[in-house]
């Protein structure tokens, strides 16, 4: 895989940095459109923190035009950005890394492509040394805010 730089969110003090909805989708939107193919991102997060959302983002700014849903049943959704194929994955159901081999995980990570993979820490050591981590987690100080960190 190429190397991929950090990418740390505009204002943010080490990479950390409390945003509204809105800014989390502008900054996913920017991510994904200086995204290049064969780069995995995992965004972790709690349940309601936004990764779903982000992942949306990211992939508007890809080129994705077709809406972009929450593959939560199906694990796994493809996209076509209008630079490279996106796969969106949703590991939360998946019950050990070995069933990524059933999902297509291998091929995934030959293709030039993005890869984003939601619950990360479920692909165990499936999942790429270099892939870019972002977290998003639910501001204590104010609910309308999440806190995000990349890179």
């Amino acid at each position: 895989m190429e190397e991929h730089h950090h990418i740390v969110p505009d204002r943010a003090t080490r990479g950390h940095l409390a945003v509204t909805r809105d800014e989390l989708i502008a900054w996913g939107e920017r991510f994904g459109k200086s995204a290049h193919g064969k780069l995995v991102v995992a965004i972790a997060g709690e349940l309601g923190a936004g990764k779903t959302t982000l992942a949306q983002a990211i992939c508007r700014g890809a080129g994705v035009t077709t809406e972009v849903t929450s593959p939560t049943y199906a694990l796994v959704h493809e996209y076509k950005g209008d630079r490279f194929p996106i796969y969106h994955l949703d590991l939360y159901r998946l019950e050990k890394p070995e069933d990524l081999t059933n999902l297509g995980w291998d091929d995934m990570l030959r293709s030039h492509a993005l890869i984003l993979v939601e619950w990360p820490e479920r692909a165990g050591e499936r999942l790429p040394h270099d892939a870019v981590p972002i977290d998003l987690e639910l501001d204590p100080a104010d609910e309308e805010r999440r806190l995000l960190l990349a890179g």
